[in-house]
């Protein structure tokens, strides 16, 4: 199955916008971007993996995680906090690089909004990831932020055949 995969940088807004179909049913595409423990399965493009320090998936909520190197070094913390949840539906979060304990490390963040469409055998997620300023944005995609999302959207479709397989 061809799966869409789009992608656009709109520096005039400061926003990615990213379209992608899965081919799974809502509730396991809403579990896997919503449940720490299938975001660990997926959420870090190979050869890194996702360790969660922190999970608590409710407005005023947060998600505290790390990208973590082969070696087992973690290359750093970032901070997804919760601030409107539509169960199934949407979910948007402000999201900043942070330390071990959620403190920003950096002046910008982003706000993102993740929203979930059924379709006949395929989930379509649209994200919009508004930047608060165009160097944040800059700096996000110059990181590899189009790549890594990519390799982690196929770590996700390679999760989805293993739960269906079983």
């Amino acid at each position: 199955m061809n799966l869409l995969f789009d992608f656009r940088v709109d520096k005039g807004t400061n926003t990615i916008y990213i379209t992608r179909e899965f081919a799974a049913d809502l509730d396991l595409v809403w579990d896997a971007f919503t449940k720490a423990e299938i975001l660990d399965q997926w959420f870090a493009p190979k050869p890194l993996s996702l360790e969660t320090k922190e999970m608590d998936f409710h407005v005023g909520g947060r998600w505290l995680y790390a990208m973590v190197s082969p070696e087992g070094v973690r290359l750093g913390y970032s901070l997804v906090e919760f601030i409107k949840i539509e169960p199934k539906t949407n979910f948007s979060t402000k999201n900043t690089f942070s330390d071990e304990n959620g403190k920003p490390t950096i002046e910008g963040f982003s706000i993102t909004k993740n929203s979930f469409r059924p379709g006949h055998e395929v989930t379509t997620v649209y994200v919009e990831k508004k930047f608060d300023n165009l160097a944040t944005l800059e700096m996000v995609v110059t990181m590899g932020f189009k790549e890594g999302t990519a390799a982690a959207m196929a770590n996700l479709d390679e999760y989805f055949q293993s739960a269906v397989a079983n």
